[in-house]
């Protein structure tokens, strides 16, 4: 008997554990307690009909009572108690009337609470996993601030502050990122699902919503819809272009990004392990819009294919390493800002000496002439500037491609 006393103490102390710890509302929690108790109360006795389950939130204990039928002979003893048995505990009862007797938990015994422990954890765990999967569901595209939990190679654990973990992939840090244990760091909510019954809230610093969302907030003007982003490209720890339109004339939408001596963009630089960040004037006007997003280099000439969506640009020999930027950078953003695949082409002088790629079809495959054209050499002059490291970088020649293809052209020269 001591035991099963023991045992219900537990089963209360659980209960009033839940009540205390776990963010789940008040009638959700009176709902889940009665559920559970009465499918226990089912299998106990076939029926649970008969039962009034009582609940005390704020106490954190509950009290079962049975209900019955006093009749002279039971056929059913789940709603029915004899006259015989009721005037043994108290002679006042009549037949027909209705007699309540409280179910201790010790009736349940030592299996029945522990059925009942199991399936409330059970039942709660479900409900907090649902809570968490529909608080972070319709929070995506907002920034988050947490904790960092646990630092693994694939992927960092951040704490919210009720003590749930989000996971930023290593896929979704930047590159330079280092995280240590208890610090705080700010990512987007890139998405929520359901894994295995399991909500997985993922969180992101690559994506072009986190640079969206800083903006937003180191910029007051952004934040009120006095500018509008137009559209954000990055190539997360290197470099980024973000479209700005102001639909106030009065408002510079450029200059009040970057804030009085860079002071609005520096903080999001910091935050995002020193990427460039150019911002430039948005335009419908595709030729303009590439002018500005290949600046400081300076476009000669333009020719748009809107069919097969190519732009091919053309520009001074000095010009060509600035419209491509570092590793391809600049050249390959402008394109994702436009919407275009840009294609860049060297303006030869009338007096300058030099051969387009094309004119070495024979002795070189047009794969590799592709690719150098690609990364903006389209003569051999332009193919011989660069040392061999920085052809290996930008296209896909290997070392001993751009040694043979830099042999054959100086040869053109010599001769």
């Amino acid at each position: 008997m001591e035991k099963k006393e023991t045992e219900g103490i537990n089963l209360i102390s659980t209960f009033a554990e839940f009540k205390e710890g776990k963010n789940i509302d008040r009638p959700t929690m009176i709902s889940v307690l009665e559920d559970v108790f009465r499918t226990q109360l089912e299998r106990m006795y076939g029926s649970a009909d008969n039962f009034d389950i009582i609940v005390n939130i704020d106490k954190g204990d509950f009290e079962i009572w049975w209900k019955r039928e006093v009749v002279e002979t039971v056929e059913d003893t789940a709603s029915q108690i004899s006259l015989t048995d009721v005037q043994k505990i108290d002679p006042s009862y009549e037949i027909g009337e209705e007699y309540s007797e409280l179910v201790p938990l010790s009736s349940f015994g030592r299996r029945g609470i522990l059925n009942i422990r199991q399936n409330l954890s059970g039942r709660i765990m479900d409900i907090e996993k649902a809570n968490l999967f529909n608080k972070y569901k319709n929070r995506i595209g907002e920034i988050f601030v947490g904790d960092v939990y646990q630092v693994w190679k694939k992927e960092v654990l951040v704490m919210d502050e009720e003590g749930n973990e989000l996971v930023l992939p290593k896929g979704e840090q930047i590159p330079s990122d280092f995280f240590r244990k208890g610090e705080n760091t700010r990512a987007v909510i890139l998405s929520a699902e359901m894994k295995n019954n399991t909500p997985v809230i993922t969180l992101s610093r690559t994506s072009p919503m986190f640079l969206e969302r800083l903006f937003e907030q180191e910029v007051p003007e952004i934040f009120d819809g006095l500018i509008t982003i137009k559209k954000v490209v990055r190539i997360p720890g290197e470099r980024a272009k973000v479209a700005v339109e102001s639909y106030d004339e009065r408002i510079d939408p450029v200059g009040a990004c970057v804030g009085v001596k860079g002071s609005r963009i520096h903080g999001i630089v910091r935050e995002l392990r020193n990427e460039n960040i150019d911002i430039i004037n948005w335009t419908s006007n595709i030729q303009l819009l590439i002018q500005r997003a290949l600046s400081p280099a300076k476009i000669s000439s333009m020719k748009i294919n809107d069919e097969d969506k190519r732009i091919s640009v053309y520009l001074k020999p000095e010009e060509v390493s600035l419209a491509i930027g570092k590793g391809g950078s600049n050249i390959k953003l402008a394109g994702q800002l436009a919407g275009y695949d840009i294609d860049v082409f060297r303006e030869l002088d009338e007096d300058e000496e030099d051969v387009m790629l094309e004119e070495f079809s024979d002795e070189i495959e047009s794969w590799m002439l592709d690719s150098l054209k690609s990364i903006g050499c389209d003569t051999a002059k332009s193919v011989l500037a660069l040392p061999v490291s920085e052809i290996v970088k930008r296209s896909e020649l290997e070392e001993a491609d751009a040694l043979f293809v830099q042999k054959v052209l100086r040869a053109e020269f010599e001769e």
